[in-house]
């Protein structure tokens, strides 16, 4: 089980991991996670990035170092990583690649209420999701051929994962796909007969109520 963070924000694992590099300054922290790609890898949202290192140092993860003012400009303040942060970026960094947790990604809730839908829209909308993926292992190929050359390997593995988890995608949903077109789909005449009549088959209906019926029992 996941453990509870003090400041849980992903973007403050991002900015353990800058300051753990050396120390900097908000602005600095943010062209660094840039830089190394990490807007992606983190889901950041860059509006609370002050928010987030200013939480950080009051739970003692970070310390300034020192404030400047440069003209007019707002005051900067330069943070170092403490101790304690660096003790919790390498916690951190341990849980998120040994506990597996269940991630729900939207497709998933949508592929769990598809028969909502006629199989022909369903096929349609897949093949437009299908598309966007395969555009997407494009540019992560893309990426690794740009960086691979003068990147190490350790610092592009993520970028991997993401092209693993596209092709698996990209293949299931082609066979799902042909399933569908080609009539091969299990309870595909029951589903399409419902959204052309509009009514559910005796055995769909059973086999609803019984579920329902059953999760009552269990509670």
């Amino acid at each position: 089980m996941a453990k509870r963070r003090r400041v849980a924000n992903l973007m403050a694992l991002g900015v353990l991991s800058t300051v753990a590099f050396r120390q900097m300054h908000p602005y600095e922290m943010a062209n660094a996670l840039k830089g190394w790609g990490k807007e992606r890898d983190l889901q950041i949202k860059w509006g609370s990035l002050y928010t987030v290192v200013r939480n950080l140092a009051k739970h003692g993860l970070l310390a300034e170092v020192e404030s400047s003012r440069e003209g007019r400009r707002p005051e900067r303040t330069v943070y170092r990583i403490t101790d304690e942060g660096r003790a919790e970026l390498v916690d951190w960094a341990r849980e998120l690649l040994s506990v597996a947790e269940p991630e729900l990604p939207r497709f998933r809730a949508g592929l769990s209420v598809m028969a909502v839908l006629g199989p022909d829209e369903v096929v349609s909308l897949l093949q437009q999701r299908l598309a966007a993926v395969e555009r997407e292992i494009t540019e992560a190929e893309g990426t690794l051929e740009l960086h691979s050359p003068r990147v190490p390997r350790l610092f592009l593995i993520e970028i991997e994962y993401d092209l693993a988890m596209l092709r698996a995608e990209e293949g299931w949903m082609r066979s799902l796909i042909a399933e569908i077109s080609e009539e091969r789909l299990p309870g595909l005449d029951e589903w399409r007969k419902h959204h052309e009549t509009g009514e559910i088959s005796a055995e769909m209906q059973e086999l609803a109520d019984s579920s329902i019926e059953e999760y009552g029992k269990r509670k």
